[in-house]
């Protein structure tokens, strides 16, 4: 008899968390404007907002943070952190940040001016609010297939080289780099196979332009296409990390992923000139080269847990995680972005809320709904996370709205998924009294989702 599946850990501290009664929950979150991140942590119950910097470290992430540099310059911290990324991606050159927003901030500030046009796969939120706050445009080039969420398709998240072909065509000399995020966050979770990181670069080449990868999480990525890619199931995820980073430019990271720890991230590449453009907008914004915003125990951390997390069997135990999720909800119907995405699972919100227009963003009243129910906090990737167009001010309606269940790394085991499931089958089976949906009060200008106020309808 084949043996089951068991994690490639086991548990060394716990922390605990209260349940809180349907009441308690009614009044936190009205309190809260009906945004779920105005909730204070210690009101929700399982937390499943997002697998940014979330995780809990590994014992040997937690020794190095004993042995940080914290020198000011020149930290042997820097260098620790600089050899791992460099034997991982081939980078030689390395600017440390304090998060991966701040590692597009710097590199953006240096690359994009008004008016330029930015192709990508779903820019996520940060990366698109950095674009479009320097008036530059965000052009999304990803799949069609990529918006039917019932669609089984293995690398759902990739570019669409004909779009990309076209825009670079009809832009050239207006384009400072082209975008890839693997994997792509906004459209599912979805990974991109490494024929269309090829395919990409190539289409980059044949124009001239430069290829930036966001790499929030590329080893997920890579575990993907070992997995599902021909000719990969061979190979280390190391060396499939490597063949990615060889068809890019340059890299920008938020390490709160898939290096797993609390705070920390980078900017890698192999071009001089851009270490050389992006380096005096380090210095002011998050601080000097050889820490850039990080603490030198962070950056122990971060390259301990890139080595460890760029290993088969933990990447393994975490998207068996999220498979497991996906299971549960496939034995009672809800529907999701399929096939389950490596970091989390994104439920199509308008096909559970069918009475919910989309002027009063179905995804964002999933997500009170499940707060409601048991506590769980989610996130909406959807129509108010796309926020407004830049020029006509409308809501842009055009994406997906869905609700995200990112599954922090380590932190839960599959008891908590089997509540998380339940808790949405109750609100799916109550879907047909859901009527009305939230109006928002108050918004930012960019960025709004995080701030947003609302208030529900009746």
């Amino acid at each position: 008899m084949e043996l089951p599946f068991a994690e490639s850990w086991k548990i060394k501290m716990v922390e605990p968390i209260r349940k809180s009664t349907r009441e308690e929950r009614e009044q936190w979150l009205k309190e809260a404007h009906y945004n779920v991140f105005q909730l204070k942590a210690e009101h929700v119950y399982i937390d499943l907002l997002t697998d940014s910097g979330t995780g809990a470290m590994s014992q040997r992430q937690w020794a190095e943070i004993m042995l940080g540099d914290e020198s000011y310059a020149g930290a042997s911290s820097f260098f620790k952190m600089k050899d791992m990324i460099k034997k991982i991606t081939g980078f030689d050159y390395v600017i440390p940040t304090h998060q991966g927003r701040a590692a597009e901030n710097v590199l953006f500030s240096f690359l994009v001016k008004a008016g330029n046009i930015i192709p990508g796969n779903s820019h996520f939120d940060t990366t698109k609010g950095h674009i479009e706050s320097r008036k530059a445009v965000a052009l999304d080039c990803t799949i069609d297939a990529a918006k039917d969420t019932q669609l089984e398709l293995l690398f759902k998240g990739n570019m669409d080289l004909n779009k990309l072909d076209k825009a670079l065509a009809e832009n050239r000399g207006n384009v400072p780099f082209v975008v890839l995020t693997i994997t792509n966050n906004t459209a599912g979770g979805q990974p991109v196979s490494m024929e269309n990181i090829k395919g990409t670069k190539a289409v980059c080449d044949k124009y001239g332009v430069k290829l930036l990868i966001d790499s929030a999480r590329f080893a997920e990525n890579a575990y993907f296409i070992k997995t599902r890619e021909k000719g990969y199931e061979n190979k280390t995820i190391k060396e499939i990390c490597f063949e990615i980073f060889s068809n890019a430019d340059a890299m920008t990271m938020s390490a709160k992923k898939d290096a797993i720890v609390n705070m920390g991230g980078f900017i890698a590449t192999r071009h001089k000139e851009w270490y050389e453009g992006a380096k005096t907008f380090c210095i002011p914004f998050e601080g000097y080269l050889t820490y850039g915003g990080m603490n030198g125990r962070d950056m122990n951390a971060l390259a301990a847990g890139l080595d460890e997390n760029t290993e088969f069997d933990n990447l393994e135990t975490r998207i068996k995680q999220v498979e497991y999720l996906a299971k549960r909800l496939d034995e009672f119907g809800i529907p999701y972005q399929r096939p389950f995405g490596g970091h989390a699972i994104f439920i199509d919100a308008p096909k559970v809320l069918t009475h919910v227009p989309k002027e009063e963003f179905p995804a964002q009243t999933l997500t009170c709904e499940l707060y409601l129910e048991a506590g769980i906090r989610g996130c909406e990737i959807g129509y108010l996370l796309a926020d407004r167009d830049p020029v006509t001010r409308q809501n842009r309606f055009g994406g997906l709205d869905l609700l995200r269940l990112a599954i922090p790394r380590r932190v839960y085991t599959n008891n908590h998924m089997d509540v998380i499931a339940v808790a949405l089958k109750n609100v799916y089976d109550r879907r047909e009294k859901i009527t009305r949906g939230v109006e928002i009060t108050w918004e930012a200008e960019l960025m709004r989702h995080f701030t947003v106020q609302l208030k529900r309808l009746q």
